[in-house]
């Protein structure tokens, strides 16, 4: 036995008292009367990214250019993107040098401002990998909750038509030590601006 089922073992054996999982049947997910308002509020309170709406005559390009003017190298596979590097690489360290990857989410989720983002890309480095990381939605993709994310995900086989990944992202990548000290960027991007068009 090793020292996994050991620990397991003696959990099981002194555990005195059990107890059935909770009727989680009658509990409603969330909902809102405006999931596009809430989104926006989230976003940029609790998850901590930047929001852009493209105005009327304004280009996705544009949109980028002006969220990062100094950037060299913008990492992207959308029509309209002025983008000097494609995620479609034969190598996934060439995109450590993306300062933006602009990239297409499928679904918002107002309760937690997640957007969910399948893999449309040959190269799904370039969601960790850029230094800043713009996400495109639709405003009318974004619903209340996990629960009808999940559902619109389970519906879409095209989602995992090429590629077999997706993921959630909710804001720039963020750690924090016992201390409470907390760093951007640890594990992804250091920031994040959602671009709702």
């Amino acid at each position: 036995m090793d020292s996994r089922e050991t620990i397991l073992d003696t959990l099981r054996r002194n555990t005195r008292e059990t107890f059935d999982m909770p009727d989680l049947s009658q509990l409603q997910p969330i909902t809102f009367a405006d999931p596009v308002a809430e989104f926006i509020t989230r976003t940029t309170t609790t998850a901590g990214a930047q929001l852009l709406e493209l105005q009327t005559g304004e280009t996705l390009n544009d949109a980028v250019r002006k969220a990062y003017p100094d950037a060299q190298v913008i990492a992207s596979n959308i029509p309209g993107v002025d983008a000097s590097l494609n995620p479609d690489v034969s190598d996934a360290l060439t995109l450590m040098t993306a300062d933006v990857g602009v990239v297409e989410g499928a679904i918002g989720v107002a309760e937690n401002a997640c957007i969910w983002i399948p893999q449309t890309m040959k190269e799904k480095a370039v969601l960790f990998a850029s230094q800043q990381l713009v996400i495109v939605l639709r405003r009318d993709a974004i619903v209340s909750n996990m629960h009808e994310a999940y559902a619109l995900i389970a519906q879409s086989k095209d989602y995992f038509q090429q590629y077999k990944f997706g993921t959630f992202i909710s804001g720039p990548s963020k750690t924090a030590d016992i201390e409470g000290a907390l760093v951007y960027g640890a594990q992804a991007a250091r920031g994040v601006t959602v671009v709702l068009c």
